[in-house]
């Protein structure tokens, strides 16, 4: 029975020695959090550039790629891409955040494939037999319950590409963006439009 209460005691007085122990790790941890900066309003959006990207994709490219100029700076990069050679040919691909912080893309590809490309790159949305007229280019609209975007296609001495400004943007924020676009300097020189209504 002694020896039953002993451990009952170096139980309980385990127990008293861990609470103030907690207490001081508590404490520390309180101070670290008031002292450590921390910003609630702080954009959760991490931007990124993309010239060196943009500028190695335009040599290699054998078509012109496309970037927009004269963007709010409140429009953030957020990704970009260029693959040489894969399974939808040469593509390109930078997406952005928008002001109120909606996700819109320009994609584009060379692809043998341009429905399957534009199924893709748009969530699947569906095409329309609305147009939109955009710098003297017409994009053909898309809409779908994921992504909606505008689409168009050009044929130039290098041959056909889709170019396609997608995302969960509102239309008015895809014909923005698809109106900031350029395709650089001594770039794009032989891209005609053929309408933008063709797939296949």
């Amino acid at each position: 029975m002694a020896a039953e209460a002993g451990k009952q005691r170096g139980g309980r007085q385990t127990v008293r020695g861990m609470v103030p122990s907690l207490a001081v790790v508590l404490l520390a941890a309180g101070v670290i959090y008031l002292f450590v900066p921390h910003d609630a309003d702080q954009d959760p959006v991490k931007p990124v550039s993309y010239q060196v990207e943009l500028a190695s994709a335009r040599r290699a490219a054998p078509y012109p790629v496309l970037a927009p100029e004269g963007l709010a700076k409140t429009w953030r990069a957020t990704s970009v891409t260029y693959e040489g050679a894969g399974p939808d040919g040469a593509t390109w691909h930078l997406g952005f955040m928008t002001p109120d912080n909606q996700y819109a893309a320009v994609e584009q590809s060379d692809a043998a494939r341009p429905v399957k490309f534009t199924e893709d790159a748009t969530q699947r949305a569906r095409k329309t037999a609305r147009t939109e007229r955009i710098d003297g280019r017409e994009w053909r609209r898309y809409e779908g319950a994921k992504y909606d975007a505008l689409v168009r296609q050009d044929t130039g001495k290098r041959g056909r590409h889709t170019t396609v400004v997608t995302g969960t943007a509102s239309f008015a924020q895809l014909r923005e963006l698809a109106a900031a676009l350029r395709p650089g300097d001594g770039d794009g020189s032989d891209g005609g439009n053929d309408g933008g209504a063709r797939q296949g």
